[in-house]
């Protein structure tokens, strides 16, 4: 029951890095990371539901699947950060974004499916020993770090943290993630 209680806090790490963006927005209120969690919290149960029914459709062992596709995700992230900073560096400016209430939506929805995904992942690794814990535990952990670094961001004494780094650290979780989806059996 420790491992996956523990992968739903690793691979929740970027919901940090989520929370300190929106917290960033002067605009962005509070509210809005609780009702993007809220959904998030339906979309992490029916993901449960989900990769128990695909389970046995899987002709060889989920672990890999999984642990594979969380290390290309990670890797993604990581890459696709440095290669659009090299693309904006190399047309010298960005234009400056303001806070637009469809980017929160946007925002609110990839973070909502990404977390479906890792708790179906998470739920595929752990068949049949799989509870609603897995679901839970993922929506609670996005929830406290995206709150969490909402907060930071409004107070006074929050440092600005590079974006590199925030980008490193979410795929680095990924990475981990997948690492441990894939040798889950020595652990065990």
């Amino acid at each position: 029951m420790f491992m996956p209680i523990l992968s739903g806090l690793v691979v929740s790490v970027d919901a940090f890095f989520i929370g300190l963006s929106l917290g960033i927005q002067k605009k962005c209120r509070f509210l809005y990371v609780v009702v993007i969690n809220i959904f998030l919290l339906f979309l992490c149960l029916g993901g449960f539901f989900i990769a128990e029914r695909v389970y046995e459709s899987i002709p060889f062992d989920p672990d890999l699947l999984v642990g594979f596709s969380f290390i290309f995700l990670g890797s993604w992230t990581i890459l696709h950060y440095f290669i659009s900073e090299h693309v904006k560096k190399r047309k010298n400016s960005e234009p400056e974004r303001k806070f637009s209430s469809k980017r929160v939506v946007l925002v609110g929805l990839v973070m909502s499916v990404e977390a479906m995904l890792i708790t179906m992942g998470i739920t595929l690794v752990f068949l049949p020993y799989s509870t609603l814990a897995i679901p839970i535990t993922v929506a609670l952990a996005h929830f406290a770090y995206s709150a969490l670094s909402f907060r930071l961001a409004r107070g006074k004494r929050m440092g600005k943290i590079s974006p590199a780094i925030a980008h490193t650290i979410s795929g680095l979780a990924l990475i981990i993630y997948g690492l441990m989806a894939i040798f889950v059996e020595i652990s065990i």
